[in-house]
């Protein structure tokens, strides 16, 4: 008995403390825990900033469905398509008659929108900082996305130049040209690794010249005037602020992303089987067709339709062999299907009963006596 005094709790000695704490990790293993928590922060700084540092498309507007737009003038000679809207304000005055495959707009409220949508793309274009120097000759570069300065005037003197979306079909190519963009003759803007034309924009100080038979790529946004000599194609725009647009027996082919409209860019770019036919011509040099099919070099014919007896029949014509895909007849109503089984049922029926498994015999005539 100790007098109802309850008993001193004793503290836990140093060694029952030690006893139940984790044993404490190897240095090697601390540091190679510390370098994977490192690694993964610097992962994803670098992620963070690739993104950050992705340049932007160049938003159009209601520009984006022009194949031409012009300020003063649109001239033609030849026989010119585009695939998209013409445009002109302020001017009135468009000659030669090319052919649109879009709408016209002369001097009126969709003309006036889309010239300053123009304005407006062409000033983000051209106060975006600079990633690089485009030098003063493309011929023979290469270029990753982002945007380059020409601060001068930018020359395509021969051959071509490579813009390489490196696997990002949401690459976007920005080209600042403080004066002229002039091209010679059979150049070629190529496209490679996912580019698209729809992410590639030249803002152009003073004037853009196309030499005869280059293959350009991408919009064109001038100050003042657009000229696209003989056969030179254009998968994209030719915009002009001020002054005139002048063409000479050229195909412009759209170049719309699947949000350029809306100024977001990027996405799968389309085209029409006729805009693809044309521009398989130019780049290949072989023939065209516009309904729907195209010929390269003689060799491929695709969306051949042949009707025979009230029924279209696509064929593809591939060399000198000729493959055609026979469709299927077509399926009857519940009612025709219905008495078609109905009938074939009653001829199952009276097949049976005209054959037999046992062939009947002879009835032979008996004689009547009595």
């Amino acid at each position: 008995m100790n007098g109802g005094v309850p008993p001193k709790h004793k503290s836990p000695s140093s060694g029952s403390l030690a006893a139940n704490r984790r044993p404490a990790l190897p240095a090697g293993r601390k540091t190679f825990r510390v370098g994977l928590l490192l690694l993964g922060l610097l992962s994803s700084l670098l992620f963070a900033s690739s993104a950050l540092g992705a340049t932007a498309t160049v938003g159009l507007g209601s520009a984006a469905s022009f194949s031409v737009l012009a300020g003063s003038t649109v001239t033609n000679t030849g026989p010119t398509t585009m695939f998209g809207d013409l445009g002109l304000y302020p001017g009135t005055s468009v000659t030669g008659e090319p052919r649109v495959l879009g709408q016209t707009y002369v001097n009126d409220q969709v003309a006036v929108a889309a010239k300053n949508a123009l304005t407006t793309a062409y000033t983000d274009a051209e106060s975006r900082p600079p990633s690089g120097s485009a030098g003063t000759d493309l011929a023979g570069q290469s270029f990753s996305p982002g945007v380059y300065d020409a601060s001068k005037s930018l020359l395509l003197s021969s051959g071509s130049v490579t813009l390489n979306a490196e696997g990002d079909p949401n690459a976007v190519f920005i080209f600042q040209i403080g004066s002229t963009l002039i091209t010679g003759s059979n150049t070629t803007v190529s496209l490679v690794n996912g580019a698209q034309a729809c992410n590639v924009f030249w803002q152009v100080g003073s004037s853009a010249t196309l030499g005869s038979g280059t293959h350009f790529v991408g919009t064109i946004m001038a100050a003042a005037s657009v000229t696209a000599n003989t056969a030179a194609t254009i998968h994209g725009r030719l915009l002009a602020q001020t002054a005139a647009v002048t063409l000479e027996d050229n195909t412009i082919t759209t170049s719309n992303c699947a949000s350029s409209v809306g100024g977001s860019g990027g996405g799968t770019e389309t085209t029409t089987p006729e805009e693809t036919a044309a521009i398989e011509k130019a780049t290949t040099g072989g023939g065209a067709t516009s309904g729907g099919g195209s010929t390269t070099g003689g060799g491929t014919t695709a969306g051949t339709v042949t009707t025979t007896g009230g029924v279209s029949t696509p064929s593809t014509t591939v060399g000198s062999s000729t493959t055609t895909v026979t469709p299927r007849p077509p399926i009857g109503s519940k009612s025709t299907v219905k008495r078609s089984r109905h009938r074939h049922h009653r001829a199952g029926r009276t097949s049976k009963r005209r054959s037999p498994a046992h062939p009947a015999l002879r009835h032979r005539r008996a004689a009547f006596t009595g």
